[in-house]
């Protein structure tokens, strides 16, 4: 079987990265940026480091930000429409995920008009038109959408999130400029951050790991447990520091992988959250994360060892398969607890445990997990992060 990677055609990576966007522009031939930006992006100034860029190079814009937290098909439709009357031939998505997720939707759906109802996209997409011609720009260092070909809306009438996989939506230009993240309070920067980790994670112990993805996967690792600290004190003190620019970077290095293997149950259970509580989505992964790597440990062979080396654990070449995993385990737990990551979910309750685990049986993430799960065995991990 052949394996496949898909990453975007060009990325540009540190301090001042955006300023290559109106180039890129140019060289190409495009008119008009329709910008995809949060409202709390636009209000605090983010989004204006790009727009600024534009406004500085002649490029005409529209800016839409109808974006919730998690993307609605209702943020998706209107985007479309807005897309559509603004005369925009290209699209600028500047946010996190629920930024760069919304964007992808609305530029797959302007070129593939017949999954308009946004819900046909859910799963492996079979569009036949790459997205409209999007760069991406994060402001937080943990979903790695600019460079994934998976994006996730929230149906609200049914409180699910669905995931959508699609080799054409994934932004032909990634802009990762660490200047962009700094306005990340404390508690995005360290529940983004976990999310690049559970990312990580589960992509070096997925089902469809290989070797590629797993270099990826293993430096993503080191590099977030080196910075991810030094990035959440940065943000309390608001001073600049090298913590926030390796998050940055490892952030982007676990999409690589992960967006190419897949993932597994920390992040089919932890869209179940999102969609049913509006829990963060990276305060919800990073709950389940050690919870998960506890019940996957005896069908990942060797490599929690490797896991628990790359965070920095000392004479894991030497431990018995059992010590390398809870070491591995009890990392990412000490690494959660320094970042401040709750241990239960806010609003959870023993009445919603069936539905949770039927959507998160039914999310797309879950058969990469290396263990097959049942929904006993589900809600038994919705039991340990009951309140």
């Amino acid at each position: 079987m052949a394996n496949r990677i898909v990453l975007n055609t060009i990325s540009y990576h540190g301090e001042g990265a955006i300023a290559e966007i109106p180039g890129e522009i140019a060289r190409r031939g495009f008119g008009k940026a329709f910008v995809c930006s949060d409202p709390d992006l636009v209000r605090f100034g983010v989004t204006a480091k790009v727009t600024d860029e534009l406004d500085a190079a002649g490029v005409p814009w529209e800016l839409y930000s109808e974006i919730k937290p998690n993307p609605t098909i209702k943020n998706v439709q209107d985007g479309v429409a807005a897309y559509e009357a603004s005369g925009a031939d290209m699209i600028v998505a500047i946010g996190g995920g629920s930024s760069m997720d919304t964007a992808k939707a609305i530029g797959v759906i302007v070129n593939n008009p017949e999954f308009a109802d946004v819900t046909s996209l859910e799963g492996v997409a079979d569009t036949k038109n790459h997205a409209v011609f999007t760069i991406a720009v994060p402001t937080t260092a943990g979903t790695a959408a600019e460079v994934t070909i998976n994006y996730v809306i929230t149906d609200p009438d049914r409180e699910r999130k669905f995931v959508c996989v699609d080799t054409n939506d994934i932004p032909e230009v990634a802009c990762v400029d660490p200047s962009m993240m700094a306005s990340m309070p404390v508690g995005l920067t360290a529940a983004t951050g976990m999310d690049a980790l559970t990312h990580a994670i589960e992509g070096y112990t997925t089902k469809a790991a290989w070797e590629i993805p797993d270099m990826f996967h293993l430096e993503a690792i080191r590099l977030i447990s080196e910075n991810l600290r030094d990035a959440v004190a940065e943000a309390k003190s608001g001073t600049p520091g090298t913590g926030r620019e390796g998050m940055a970077m490892a952030q982007y290095i676990a999409g690589m992988g992960f967006s190419n293997v897949g993932l597994g149950i920390a992040h089919s259970i932890a869209h179940t959250f999102s969609a049913h509580y509006d829990t963060p989505h990276g305060v919800a992964c990073a709950i389940m994360l050690p919870l998960v790597m506890t019940y996957n440990a005896e069908c990942t062979g060797e490599r929690l060892r490797a896991v628990a080396k790359a965070m920095g654990v000392e004479g894991t070449d030497s431990m018995s398969i059992e010590d390398a995993r809870a070491a591995a385990i009890a990392a990412v737990t000490r690494l959660g607890q320094d970042v401040g990551i709750p241990t239960t979910v806010d609003g959870l309750v023993a009445a919603d445990y069936d539905q949770l685990a039927d959507d998160a049986l039914a999310d797309a993430c879950c058969p990469g997990n290396p263990r097959d799960a049942t929904k006993a065995d589900v809600i038994e991990l919705l039991k340990k992060v009951t309140a």
